[in-house]
């Protein structure tokens, strides 16, 4: 966590609780818009991504994952 966000949090838990619970939810919200957002934006690539696996599995250019090997 950053000096800044730290200082931040501090300053907040001053705050009465109904206004720190508020603040809580309004990060939460901004953190799952943006998490929204990001796969949203993301998912043209992954299914590029996964139609090219698909393509390198059906055309045999693919090895067994060996979960055992370090």
């Amino acid at each position: 966590m950053t000096r800044a966000l730290e200082e931040a949090f501090k300053e907040a838990s001053k705050l009465p609780e109904t206004e720190q619970n508020s603040l809580a939810a309004a990060i939460r919200e901004e953190l799952e818009a943006k998490w929204e957002r990001s796969l949203s934006d993301s998912q043209d690539l992954l299914g590029k991504l996964a139609d090219e696996a698909l393509d390198e599995f059906r055309s045999a250019r693919t090895q067994p994952l060996d979960v055992k090997k370090k």
